[in-house]
């Protein structure tokens, strides 16, 4: 091989390290998001790859995106819960938490005060650890009156406010009252369901991740 060609392929070589380099440089980091809920998030009734989080992790992949998505929904979950949840999810903690919690607090009949005290003291820690915290909020049957829906659903816009996070006030609008979106019970959205939450959220964490 002449000295030309020696030289043409060193820097061919070169240049064809430099892009693969220029690659791993500009991709993406790898995310991990953390959805943090109750019964609404872990996929009550069906099985939890059918769930919401496991159709927007199968939805990113699709995308190329490198976003990693984890399940942490437990049924029967009030605000109460969350400092616990919260003591073994930072002890590594992920880019993002996607906080759904608040429902059965309402359900039950909780003081707002007291949920939102719960809900302030969770997402102080989460920020504390420099995790992006997004919450998801819902409202209560019409029987629940209107004055405390009313202080039920301002609690999250409060929230969001103090804390400058992001906010789908009602993330499971799509399916409320829908009986043939829902469960027997027709509270726990079913598989199909569970798509149009997907699809919904997906349009507004895409704007927030």
């Amino acid at each position: 091989m002449s000295d030309i060609l020696k030289v043409k392929s060193k820097f061919l070589f070169m240049g064809i390290l430099l892009m693969l380099w220029s690659g791993v440089l500009t991709a993406a980091p790898d995310k991990k998001i953390v959805f943090l809920g109750d019964s609404l998030t872990e996929g009550y009734g069906i099985d939890q790859e059918k769930a919401f989080p496991a159709i927007l992790q199968n939805a990113w992949k699709k995308e190329g995106r490198n976003l990693t998505v984890l399940n942490s929904g437990i049924s029967g979950s009030t605000s109460s819960s969350l400092m616990n949840r919260l003591n073994w999810i930072l002890k590594s903690p992920p880019d993002i938490i996607v906080l759904e919690l608040g429902a059965n607090d309402g359900l039950r009949g909780v003081k707002i005060e007291e949920t939102k005290k719960n809900l302030s003291a969770g997402i102080k820690s989460m920020l504390d650890k420099r995790v992006k915290v997004i919450l998801l909020g819902v409202t209560l049957p019409p029987n629940y009156g209107g004055k405390y829906i009313n202080e039920f659903e301002q609690m999250f816009k409060d929230l969001s406010r103090q804390y400058k996070i992001p906010l789908d006030p009602f993330f499971i609008k799509s399916v409320a009252g829908k009986k043939d979106l829902n469960l027997p019970d027709g509270i726990h959205p079913n598989e199909k369901g569970h798509q149009l939450i997907a699809m919904d959220l997906k349009k507004f964490l895409d704007k927030n991740i």
